[in-house]
């Protein structure tokens, strides 16, 4: 993120900058919620207001800043936002390894603990502190648990609690439990589209809205709360499907293992910086009449493999048996796949939109797939059908072990230094 142009704030940003101010009309709620589409502004704003207000109200407190893990909590969060808080004229020393930031000006200092709310556990990790407010940054990805157990630290007089999310399923907990009853919680809602961030230009907008489809596109460009229907990847069509380069510089290999399901395996080669799916392995043990055993799937790699040199051979985590018969091997390098579906779902459609990965017309199984790989609408959140699933499983665990997160958005802002407090 850069933070080297400077541009005015939309009135929606504005809002969110002041609603806590004396002379607000806003000032009596005693929470905020800010959802909408991505890249809208709304993070980096309240980040800068939640400051701004402990600093308002408080001296010598102690506050929470909450996102899915500490470490994309600091790496979305803080450390952009840091150099921009020293350049309003704060002072920040970060205690990393007690995770917490000290932040003083004018004489006040205010502590800054980070926490991650990855799952049910992490709710005793806030257990028994007493806080003056609480920042819930993507709140839609944690658990119920741990955010109501952050807001019920929040005992201090004057407390406030501060929500920020991109939307989800409408069943989830989080719309129906807040945005819903929005009201009668006493809640400021805000709901930001991207054209509320003056930073972001009519081609930038442009083309984040070429990335997102379905209710993707509904969620993160229109910023609504909709649930997933029809195909997972609908944008696929026959415009998505190439012939096989002539060279490539690195290999590597994905599977989604099954002994009654389907086991999928995928071939794929980089040129040029993007990789191709150039081959590919599928076993219907049901289809074709038999089961095959961890050694024959082994062998079944090694030839899918040939001579090549692999970078590495990623594949479903569950299938503890086959990756120690990989391992046994000792000639390939096996990884074991990350498995968060819908983070997954949503890094390959990013990379089939931006033509990061490639899918080679030798691939019939996985072309065929995309064709039947759909959402569940019997599931009260979102989940695919477990079915038509393997080789879009063995890609989307290629997708998140291969490619890295592009951050090539940006957020400008002016401030005066002179503003009070």
């Amino acid at each position: 993120m850069r933070i080297d142009s400077f541009k005015s704030f939309s009135k929606k940003q504005l809002t969110l900058l002041t609603w806590w101010c004396k002379n607000s009309p806003f000032n009596s709620h005693d929470a905020i919620i800010c959802d909408g589409a991505v890249r809208s502004g709304k993070t980096l704003c309240m980040f800068i207001s939640f400051v701004s207000w402990a600093f308002y109200g408080f001296n010598d407190g102690s506050f929470a800043l909450c996102g899915k893990t500490v470490t994309s909590l600091r790496r979305n969060l803080v450390t952009p936002i840091l150099p921009l808080l020293r350049d309003l004229g704060f002072k920040c020393e970060e205690k990393i390894s007690k995770n917490y930031i000290e932040i003083s000006r004018d004489g006040r200092l205010n502590r800054f603990y980070l926490f991650g709310g990855r799952d049910e556990s992490s709710a005793s990790l806030i257990q028994g502190m007493t806080l003056c407010g609480v920042m819930l940054d993507e709140v839609a990805l944690m658990p119920r648990s741990f955010c109501e157990q952050a807001i019920a630290r929040c005992s201090v007089e004057g407390s406030k609690i501060w929500f920020n999310c991109n939307p989800e399923n409408p069943s989830h907990w989080f719309y129906r439990e807040w945005i819903k009853k929005k009201n009668e919680k006493n809640c400021l809602y805000l709901h930001f589209v991207m054209e509320d961030n003056p930073s972001l230009s009519k081609e930038i907008i442009k083309r984040y809205k070429s990335l997102y489809s379905g209710a993707f596109y509904e969620r993160f460009v229109l910023g609504k709360w909709v649930a997933a229907d029809g195909l997972v990847y609908p944008f696929f069509n026959e415009g998505f499907v190439y012939d096989v380069p002539a060279d490539f510089d690195s290999f590597a290999v994905s599977c989604d293992y099954g002994t009654v399901n389907p086991t999928s395996m995928g071939l794929w080669g980089r040129n040029g910086g993007v990789w191709y799916r150039i081959d590919e392995f599928y076993h219907d043990s049901r289809r074709k009449g038999f089961q095959m055993t961890d050694e024959e799937y082994y062998n079944s790699l090694a030839s899918l493999i040939g001579g090549r040199k692999t970078e590495f051979v990623v594949v479903d985590p569950s299938a503890a048996s086959f990756i120690e018969c990989i391992k046994r091997h000792g000639k390939y390098n096996v990884v074991k796949a990350e498995n968060d579906v819908l983070a997954g779902i949503r890094r390959t459609s990013d990379a089939l939109k931006r033509g990061e990965i490639k899918i080679c017309k030798t691939c019939p199984d996985i072309i065929r797939e995309f064709n039947l790989y759909r959402w569940d609408e019997s599931a009260r959140y979102d989940a695919p059908k477990k079915e038509n699933d393997h080789a879009m499983d063995d890609m989307r665990y290629f997708a998140v072990t291969a490619l890295k997160e592009k951050k090539d958005d940006f957020f400008a802002v002016s401030f005066s230094r002179e503003r009070g407090f």
